[in-house]
């Protein structure tokens, strides 16, 4: 019996620059604060669209399901 080898590429690490990593954390804390806004935060009465309540409409049941309280 013949064992067959075979060779595999060498992996390589993908390396990010310490400026766009900063770029890309910056951008995902902009837009997890942004989600953390208009899912918990944002109550219609205080809405940045006014007293426009289909934002606070559409997340209502997801409001609820992660605990935040809405009325």
């Amino acid at each position: 019996m013949s064992s067959v080898s075979t060779s595999r590429p060498a992996s390589t690490p993908i390396v990010l620059p310490v400026s766009k990593s900063v770029l890309w954390l910056v951008g995902t804390a902009i837009l997890a604060l942004a989600a953390y806004y208009f899912i918990g935060v944002d109550q219609g009465a205080v809405s940045v669209f006014g007293n426009d309540m289909h934002l606070h409409e559409f997340v209502h049941d997801g409001r609820h399901f992660l605990g935040f309280p809405c009325h």
